[in-house]
């Protein structure tokens, strides 16, 4: 099987896996514990929480609070900070956000939605006007899923902070941590992140936290757990396997993203342009290349490329029984385009090999479609 929807979820590494074992088998111990088996598991909650951190922050400004994915940790923060007036985001965020702000107005809160361009990227400008004395909350995805678009949300989070700095900023970083080079700057409130988008295991995710933003409220509620802002017993064999898949990654992050860039646009150049059309930006994330093959049913294209080897996506995976896909809409393509959509994306585990395989595949699975239309 030839793997290409890495934005979806990636295989586990191997040595996450073994991480995730070792802490389900031999240190099971609960964390809160004082005896030395759980002081031991808190001792490695703690190496991985500063590691995470560190990562793409400074933790003299920011901490990092452990979740059980980054859809939690966007429902956290955008519950906790709107809570009246108007809150702004894109129309081109996932569906934790999208969805998240959709059911603010039943809180007596205004959502607000910027537009996007034709390659998922928001329109800074149109997002910045919407920003007024009344704005509690703004989102910006980090990495566009869909399109592998990327917003510069430091230098938007410092534009949303000029015109109002009492508004918190929050970023989806689902896409981007542990795939680009980043370091969060102060005028960011919120971040989110996921395990098992870099290799680690499904469950796990963090949220990501400005020292000095106080709107955070407790989603969960109990024991008092992360420092009383997520109660339960922590995920400690995820957390384990979240920390040595970061490790991996932040160790070859960049030479990975430029090998990578080179995959996409290499498959790019392979596929078939008579047929396909490019949706994702050339300047956009190493990790997705979602094209469009118009005429042609995406969901059709990728059962059958399932039957021949090759796993792509058609958009989201987390929202990915609607007909065609909201982000793709919001780019302002036609159904024409809309229905054609597939997205491939990678890791750093894809080799140049199956680069060429799948292209030779997906051409002429596309073909033979074209020709029974």
């Amino acid at each position: 099987m030839i793997y290409l929807d890495n934005a979806a979820t990636t295989r586990p590494l191997s040595g996450a896996v073994a991480e995730a074992e070792r802490y389900l088998t031999e240190e099971y111990f609960n964390p809160s514990a004082r005896y030395h088996g759980g002081a031991e598991v808190s001792r490695m909650l703690s190496r991985a929480r500063d590691f995470l951190l560190r990562a793409v922050a400074d933790p003299a400004d920011f901490e990092l609070i452990f979740t059980s994915c980054g859809t939690e940790a966007d429902n956290q923060a955008i519950f906790s900070a709107a809570r009246r007036g108007n809150a702004v985001t894109t129309a081109g965020e996932h569906a934790a956000v999208f969805e998240s702000y959709k059911t603010l107005k039943n809180r007596g809160v205004e959502p607000r939605f910027a537009p996007i361009r034709a390659d998922g990227s928001v329109d800074a400008d149109a997002l910045v006007s919407l920003v007024d004395e009344k704005t509690t909350l703004v989102s910006v995805v980090h990495v566009n899923n869909e399109t592998g678009a990327v917003n510069d949300i430091a230098a938007i989070a410092k534009r949303v902070k000029a015109k109002n700095p009492r508004a918190v900023f929050l970023s989806d970083g689902v896409q981007a941590f542990g795939k680009l080079p980043f370091r969060l700057t102060k005028e960011i409130d919120f971040y989110a992140v996921s395990a098992h988008k870099i290799g680690g295991i499904k469950g796990t995710g963090a949220l990501i936290r400005r020292k000095g933003c106080t709107v955070l409220a407790p989603y969960v509620i109990g024991g008092g757990q992360e420092s009383g802002m997520r109660s339960g017993t922590e995920n400690t064999f995820g957390i384990a396997a979240f920390f040595h898949a970061a490790e991996e990654k932040f160790s070859s992050l960049r030479v990975d993203g430029e090998r990578l860039k080179g995959y996409r646009e290499q498959l790019w150049e392979m596929l078939d342009h008579s047929i396909f059309t490019r949706i994702s930006p050339e300047n956009g994330s190493p990790y997705i290349l979602t094209v469009s093959a118009k005429g042609l049913r995406g969901e059709i294209l990728q059962r059958e490329l399932w039957d021949r080897g090759v796993a792509v996506g058609t958009g989201s995976a987390c929202s990915s029984k609607k007909p065609f896909s909201r982000v793709i809409e919001a780019c302002g393509y036609g159904e024409d385009t809309l229905y054609g959509v597939i997205r491939m994306s990678f890791s750093p585990a894809t080799t140049e090999q199956e680069i060429r395989n799948a292209a030779q595949t997906i051409n002429a699975c596309a073909r033979e479609r074209k020709e029974n239309v």
